[in-house]
């Protein structure tokens, strides 16, 4: 942060200016590191890969923290949706553009936000605006491994972990949060134990390592959206879908 002092013979004016100046400009960084254990997965017990972790902050009851909307992207290109993690705030705007030469329907049935695109062909796009706080899990109607997550929190002060499992949020008031964690592969009961209240106050704070356990998750697959099993995906060359 960097405050330019005036030059002014009144000290009442003086602090009044700072004051404005400074207002929510001042602010900590909290910052650490998680592991994942009990994987099966080779992207992590062997590159040690701890990328997609949602870490936030909520600020406990009686505080304020609104959050700002914002757009963001996630686009599906090589039958897949990128990034598959994304965490955002409540009123986010998500656009899904269609980069592939083939039809798309992405959807979510999970109590988060439920939608539905429809099919839209190549080179269209799709907006969805996400407007309460929760996980939502989507898929691809029409291609059974296509999946992605988006976190949406109610607080403005929000990261996930890049590949070291380190994170830092910045710009965090003094004051008391509990400190929220997402991992897609850890049980509700795993997450919640990880949770922890904290105190900011100083211009830094580095939590210690903590470490997520991938032990009893299981992944029991998704239906479509009519909740049936997937059929035969259509061969790409065919121009299957209709219109949206």
């Amino acid at each position: 942060m960097i405050c330019r002092w005036p030059i002014c013979s009144n000290p009442q004016l003086l602090t009044a200016f700072v004051l404005v100046l400074c207002e929510g400009a001042y602010g900590a960084t909290v910052s650490g590191r998680f592991q994942i254990t009990d994987s099966r997965l080779a992207a992590i017990t062997k590159s040690k890969n701890y990328s997609g972790i949602v870490v936030w902050l909520e600020p406990v009851p009686g505080k304020t923290g609104a959050a700002n909307p914002r757009t963001h992207t996630i686009l599906q290109k090589g039958k897949k949706f990128s990034p598959h993690i994304s965490v955002v705030p409540v009123g986010t705007l998500v656009d899904f553009p269609n980069l592939d030469p083939i039809f798309h329907n992405a959807f979510s049935n999970f109590a988060g936000q439920p939608f539905d695109t429809g099919l839209y062909p190549p080179g269209t796009n799709y907006k969805v605006r996400f407007s309460r706080p929760g996980v939502v899990r989507i898929f691809c109607n029409i291609h059974s491994t296509m999946s992605a997550v988006i976190v949406v929190v109610g607080s403005p002060w929000f990261t996930n972990t890049g590949i070291d499992g380190a994170f830092s949020i910045p710009d965090v008031p003094p004051g008391e949060y509990v400190l929220k964690v997402f991992h897609e592969r850890a049980g509700e009961g795993s997450l919640r134990a990880i949770e922890k209240r904290i105190t900011v106050a100083d211009l830094a704070l580095t939590l210690p390592l903590a470490s997520i356990s991938e032990s009893g998750f299981v992944d029991a697959g998704h239906k479509n959206k009519y909740g049936k099993d997937y059929g035969p995906e259509p061969p790409d060359r065919v121009p299957y879908g209709g219109k949206r």
